[in-house]
């Protein structure tokens, strides 16, 4: 039997037993040719080649095919699981052999043993799907790329689903950037309610308007002086809520980072290791559908330790955009199991999955809201409070769900009023208006990013990891947290018959761990929306997805969808090539450098954004200015500009040799000679001391010190130095493991020299490549 991952291969060999030998593939044997990246664009016949560190496992595979009575074909149910079988049945050449294909949702004994019951034939359908879709990606990376080399700067890459993820970034910023924030005065009143003991409750409620003007609302708590206040309407509702549906993939990304904090790449690599040790069903799903086995074991848990009034047995249906229902959702395999052994992080995304499953199969929670109504004589204003209570917990009693910040309610009032009745009277204790700014639109994090792409059918479920992990690492978008910042807002407050005038302070626009786009990705993303406005539309991305369902159907051949996209896109290629533009791609003209009267500009260079004085048509050469952090190219003014070019600054001297401070290629430092540190966030090079650049230069010293074990003065490039993760021998700008148990200041030349060789002799172990799909 042949799966896909040595993790999966253990879990099954340990539940067949002996009569199977279960043999891993480690991902995919053969992909597309990666150099001179060629198709026939006639057939659209791609060229596939077998990795050089994947023919070892080849050459294995095939020995063992050959003594096997049956080869079973195990990888996962997806279509690139699909494609792996594909893939193996051609490279091992099985056409004569008994070959079977087999499924399963999970990794137990139960389902692997009615899989191999249930034998079927590879669907090609799935295989040209997926084959599809590597083709497809394959011919918009290969082309776009060296457009972006040659028009934008070396080294840059784009991807149909990554350039559309960094367009909805780009965009977010654009809103945020173009916000004007608007003040407005909100009005809370704080009332006292006698019972009938005489005693009294406090009862918070907010006018139903804002005024835009102070003195708006100075006559606003003016009127209120004198005035009657009465409850005009008390109103109770019994309102159900109902529980989420079981995870998907995309909503358990979303989940895991919300309550959890969890990247989307760490919520995938901590579920695949879950489904291969047979905790969880298959985690690259976007279905929400559960077996009866599962309905029957959640049914039984519910009533064993909560009562029958807690069950409820329900049917999910998906609800994102080009959906397949075909998996099932991501749940335990044992649902008597509330907890597992395992690392910590397992251990959290497992309960988490247990108790979104049992939640869904449970009691709508009961709650009574009530809202009251309180009027102002003389006036059309009204004060609102509202509050609920649970009088049945349902669900909740399990697990609540988590929204993004962004579409939260405001005032979520989980209270009980006191008891009230209509047409009495009030007093007031306390009323104030409070200045309100409206808030920019939120930055998208990861978990509210991908349920953008799901909610525009953009991508697939195994797509959004992947995807968000590569446009970090492009540096096309950081994650970054956004301090907040103060400002001050004005108090007016109505009490004991005053009116009181003072000045407060807020902090405002505070945000952790957000998706910002760099300057190389707005200029990347502005560039494509403009000349390939195709591949970076939202509706173009997502029917593109749909035609890979129609192909994973058998309603479309794969080849003709693959040559109408390639007939549209690659004109479009050609003619961006070889057009010319006015400036280069990104540039922004701020002004003129008053002391030499030549141009000032700022683009996007080598090594990234730059200020420049003077262009290449000139006889005297340009010169450049890395920007700083935070600086953008969008924004910087023509003075922040200049004091850039005012780098490197000499601060003094030290040792008698000159102190500077700069900014280079990896950001801003210090130097002294040949020594160089760098200058921590906190330390910007236009302001840092000499006292400072000193303090760095000798904790780095220190630093260089304590890193270095042993040198050797028959050999000054072999060093034994300390690490991350321990000591290590470095030479020849390659690092050696030292054995456990030896000592490395007892090393001599010699035997660095043995553990050098014995390294070398090691064969490469095959990489396991992730998926894609």
């Amino acid at each position: 039997m042949i799966v896909e991952s040595p993790a999966k291969a253990k879990t099954i060999e340990k539940f067949l037993g002996k009569d199977y030998k279960v043999m891993s593939s480690f991902g995919h044997i053969r992909d597309l040719k990666k150099k001179d990246f060629s198709i026939d664009t006639a057939t659209f016949v791609p060229t596939y080649e077998i990795p050089a560190d994947k023919k070892r496992v080849v050459e294995e595979l095939r020995k063992a095919a050959e003594k096997a009575e049956t080869v079973w074909l195990a990888s996962d149910e997806d279509r690139e699981g699909e494609a792996i079988s594909w893939h193996l049945f051609e490279v091992l050449g099985l056409e004569g052999k008994d070959t079977k294909r087999i499924v399963f949702h999970e990794i137990t004994p139960t389902a692997i043993n009615a899989a191999i019951l249930a034998p079927r034939n590879i669907d090609i359908n799935l295989v040209n799907a997926q084959q599809a879709r590597r083709v497809l990606d394959r011919i918009v990376g290969f082309k776009l790329s060296p457009v972006l080399w040659k028009k934008v700067k070396p080294s840059l890459s784009a991807g149909r689903v990554q350039s559309v993820a960094v367009r909805l970034i780009v965009e977010r910023e654009r809103e945020i950037q173009a916000f004007q924030s608007e003040a407005s005065y909100r009005v809370v009143a704080l009332f006292a309610v006698p019972d009938e003991n005489g005693n009294t409750t406090e009862l918070k409620a907010e006018l139903n308007t804002r005024f835009k003007e102070k003195a708006q609302a100075e006559a606003f708590l003016a009127q209120c002086k004198d005035a009657l206040f009465t409850i005009a309407d008390v109103q109770t509702k019994p309102l159900k809520k109902s529980p989420a549906a079981p995870f998907t993939t995309s909503t358990l990304q979303q989940e895991a980072a919300r309550k959890l904090g969890f990247s989307v790449s760490q919520t995938m690599t901590i579920a695949q290791r879950l489904y291969e040790s047979g905790q969880i069903t298959y985690m690259r799903t976007d279905s929400t559908n559960l077996s009866t086995l599962c309905l029957g074991a959640s049914k039984k848990v519910i009533i064993e330790n909560m009562g029958e009034q807690y069950h409820k047995a329900r049917n999910f249906k998906t609800k994102a955009k080009g959906a397949q229902e075909a998996h099932e959702a991501i749940r335990p395999t044992y649902m008597d199991r509330p907890t597992i052994e395992g690392t910590a992080a397992e251990r959290r995304l497992y309960d988490l999955i247990w108790k979104r499953t049992l939640a869904s199969q449970m009691a709508d929670a009961l709650v009574d809201k009530t809202t009251a109504t309180i009027s102002m004589n003389g006036t059309d204003y009204l004060f609102t409070a509202t509050g609920e209570v649970i009088t049945f917990d349902g669900f909740l009693r399990v697990y609540r769900e988590s929204l993004d910040e962004d579409t939260a309610p405001d005032n979520q009032d989980n209270h009980l009023l006191p008891p009230m009745h209509k047409g009495q009277p009030l007093q007031y204790t306390e009323i104030s208006a409070t200045e309100r700014y409206t808030q920019h639109p939120l930055r998208y994090n990861e978990a509210s990013l991908v349920h953008k792409l799901e909610e525009l059918g953009i991508g697939r479920p195994s797509t959004y990891a992947p995807t968000i992990s590569t446009i970090q690492n492009r540096d096309y978008v950081v994650k970054e947290d956004k301090p907040g910042q103060k400002r001050t807002i004005n108090v007016l407050k109505l009490k004991a018959g005053k009116i009181t005038d003072k000045m407060s302070s807020e902090t405002f626009g505070s945000e952790k761990a957000r998706l910002v786009p760099t300057d190389v990705g707005m200029v990347v993303s502005d560039f494509l929306t403009e000349y390939f406005p195709q591949v970076l539309d939202y509706n173009f991305t997502a029917s593109i997805e749909k035609e890979f369902d129609e192909i994973a159907e058998g309603n479309k051949p794969w080849d003709e969808m693959i040559a109408a996209f390639y007939q549209d896109f690659n004109p479009l290629i050609e003619r961006t090539m070889t057009g010319k533009q006015e400036h280069k791609v990104g540039e922004r003209i701020l002004g003129t450098d008053p002391k030499s009267g030549r141009q000032v500009s700022v683009k996007i260079g080598r090594f990234g954004p730059v200020a420049q004085i003077g262009t290449a048509a000139e006889e005297e050469k340009p010169r450049f200015a890395q920007l700083q952090k935070g600086q953008s190219i969008d924004s910087i003014t023509l003075e922040e500009a200049l004091a850039l070019f005012d780098l490197p600054r000499t601060l003094g001297e030290w040792e008698g040799t000159p102190v500077m401070a700069n900014v280079g290629r990896f950001g801003p430092y210090i130097q002294i000679g040949k020594e160089y540190a760098s200058l921590p966030a906190t330390l910007d090079p236009m302001h840092v001391t000499l006292e400072e650049a000193i303090e760095l230069i000798e904790q780095k010293r220190q630093y260089e010190q304590k890193r270095q074990i042993k040198t050797f003065e028959e050999n000054p490039d072999l060093e034994i130095l300390n690490g991350r993760y321990g000591p290590y021998i470095a030479m020849g700008g390659k690092n050696y493991k030292i054995p456990t148990g030896v000592d490395p200041a007892k090393l001599d030349l010699a035997a660095c020299m043995e553990i050098i060789e014995k390294a070398a002799e090691k064969p490469a172990r095959p990489i396991r490549r992730r998926k894609s799909e």
